[in-house]
């Protein structure tokens, strides 16, 4: 295929805003967190931009698109960038260049390490967090990447993930939960400990950035400037759209509507239309959008009594969200938008492989992380020491605060 300018255009301005995404995710997070620790959370998201997007050129992109080796990862043939270069690939994207496909989904390799740092704040050591991200992205993203995306990969053409539904927020929100398991709780959880977000305009703001630059991940996976890219986009907005109501209708009936609950609620209704996008009709991302603040409200709420201490619920959100939409997917797709049906319109084996890819990129997502933790933590340590924990890993791992005055 040739080179389509107009197609190229779009790639490149979805790059870019999938790359605001991290930064948005960075004001997500460190919002919801107290202030002696607010730099510390967003410096895990933003020296990602610089480590996993070196490692992503050096090898992470060969292992997660190379030539296929046993359908579960891929040869080092585009090693350094060997073969990749201004010109399609024969494989992927065929009329964008190779480059530009390459560094696309070089974004996705980082915000998706970025995700499950929120289930570690406020007590990882920032060299072991270091440490631990770059065995994660070499031993568990790239080879999902792989399964679910890389040509000969054992989901790809079987399971239907448009934008990361299982690559990206199963990944790391089953990720997340063995880690969170690892670490144990922060000092005081489930105390009288206050531990409210400090600054909800922040999370606001991350939020924001993060439906923005959502649509660059979900229409830019269309990988052309099509009718299946504007009917992701507008599939990807209706299930924000959707999610963000029925969840402050949700604290509205509980309590009170929370501006809180708005924003994890329009980030719950973006993971779930991740890997349905370019596959269901539009309108069929209200009710899955819908359905994902109810599921994720209520399994947030089991956590806590679980006594797990998960901070930021990228379990929930994110991992429980992902499941959600992953089978969602294999319910609503539609022949007359990705070119396949699912359950409703008789796709039963589609929805099947839809169950197992859930299952399976679940499971080894969790088993790989726990392993990965365990190794981290019996060599170099993961957690803080008690002090250290209790003055903030803004001051204690980083020397700085984020604001003057008293750290509390």
């Amino acid at each position: 295929m040739a080179l389509s300018g107009g197609d190229t255009a779009w790639l490149l301005v979805s790059s870019a805003m999938v790359m605001l995404m991290t930064p948005g995710l960075a004001f997500f997070y460190g919002g919801m967190v107290r202030r002696k620790n607010v730099l510390s959370t967003m410096m895990m998201s933003f020296v990602l931009l610089g480590a996993v997007g070196i490692l992503w050129v050096l090898f992470g992109y060969s292992l997660g698109f190379g030539p296929d080796l046993g359908g579960v990862i891929g040869k080092l043939d585009f090693i350094g960038l060997s073969g990749v270069g201004q010109e399609p690939s024969d494989v992927y994207a065929g009329t964008v260049p190779h480059l530009g496909f390459m560094v696309f989904q070089g974004m996705f390799a980082i915000i998706t390490v970025a995700l499950w740092t929120g289930a570690v704040v406020d007590r990882i050591k920032f060299s072991s967090f270091l440490l631990l991200a770059v065995l994660w992205f070499t031993v568990v993203y790239c080879p999902v990447a792989h399964w679910v995306w890389g040509d000969g990969g054992w989901l790809n053409g079987k399971a239907l993930d448009f934008a990361g539904g299982a690559v990206v927020h199963i990944n790391a929100g089953m990720s997340a939960m063995a880690l969170a398991i690892l670490l144990g709780p922060r000092k005081g959880f489930r105390e009288k400990v206050p531990m409210e977000p400090h600054n909800v305009p922040m999370v606001l703001l991350g939020a924001g950035l993060l439906w923005f630059g959502w649509f660059g991940f979900n229409a830019g996976s269309a990988l052309a400037a099509d009718g299946v890219a504007f009917s992701a986009f507008v599939a990807t907005n209706l299930s924000a759209a959707a999610a963000t109501v029925t969840w402050v209708a949700i604290d509205w009936w509980r309590h009170r509507p929370s501006a809180l609950g708005a924003a994890t609620g329009a980030v719950a209704g973006l993971v779930a239309i991740t890997p349905a996008a370019g596959f269901v009709d539009p309108l069929a991302a209200i009710p899955i959008g819908a359905a994902v603040s109810a599921i994720c409200y209520y399994l947030m709420s089991r956590r806590v009594k679980w006594g797990v201490d998960e901070s930021l619920d990228v379990w929930a959100v994110h991992g429980m969200g992902g499941v959600w939409g992953g089978l969602a997917t294999g319910i609503f797709a539609t022949a007359s938008v990705g070119g396949v049906d699912g359950l409703l319109w008789g796709g039963f084996s589609q929805f099947g492989w839809q169950v197992v890819s859930v299952l399976a990129v679940g499971a080894f997502a969790f088993l790989a992380t726990l392993a990965l933790g365990k190794l981290v933590d019996t060599t170099v340590g993961l957690r803080v020491t008690d002090d250290e924990e209790v003055v903030g890993l803004d001051i204690s791992q980083h020397g700085e605060r984020a604001y003057g005055g008293i750290s509390l």
